[in-house]
């Protein structure tokens, strides 16, 4: 005589179910199902946030004041471009990001999964910066235009513009861009 089953336990109780492929019985339970959703959940976000290696390079912003240092990360790649400073809770004060789109472009960039306050400064082909847009909104799907023809744009901590005294017209010289001095 077969022993009768247990009455189930709760919404997440061992129920088998079979599913039958030609040749073969493939045997689930609701807890393997779930921990394998679960997985799924879990996993699938954190593989598609993982980090884009970024090289860096040296670039200095000449101003009426003096020239001011950076150490940036060179944004060149689509993927890169689209990470971004995202997902950053902190920025060193002399730190950034270029992004290099080769050529200049009308450029509109986001704050989208960015937690920082950022400056973003527009620089044209001749290194040039031709728009500076400081302090923005972190996490805003807010467009923010270059507003005029841009080969790149660095992004600094938000209040670094106004802090060293960068302004439209300024210089910004760094090999990546081939700018000189």
């Amino acid at each position: 005589m077969r022993p009768e089953p247990l009455p189930p336990q709760g919404p997440w109780h061992a129920v088998e179910t079979a599913a039958k492929i030609p040749g073969m019985t493939l045997h689930f339970t609701r807890r393997g199902v779930l921990a394998m959703l679960l997985g799924l959940v879990v996993v699938g976000p954190a593989r598609a946030q993982k980090a884009e290696p970024f090289k860096t390079g040296a670039l200095a912003i000449q101003t009426a004041n003096g020239r001011h240092h950076f150490t940036v990360e060179i944004a060149l790649s689509d993927r890169q471009q689209e990470q971004g400073l995202m997902f950053r809770r902190s920025l060193a004060p002399d730190a950034g990001m270029l992004f290099d789109y080769k050529s200049p472009t009308q450029i509109t960039m986001w704050m989208k999964n960015t937690f920082i306050p950022l400056d973003m400064i527009f620089i044209g082909a001749d290194g040039r910066i031709v728009r500076i847009a400081e302090r923005t909104v972190p996490q805003s799907a807010e467009i923010i235009p270059s507003g005029a023809p841009a080969r790149a744009v660095l992004e600094v901590n938000g209040g670094t513009a106004q802090r060293l005294g960068i302004k439209v017209g300024d210089k910004v010289i760094a090999d990546v861009l081939g700018t000189k001095s």
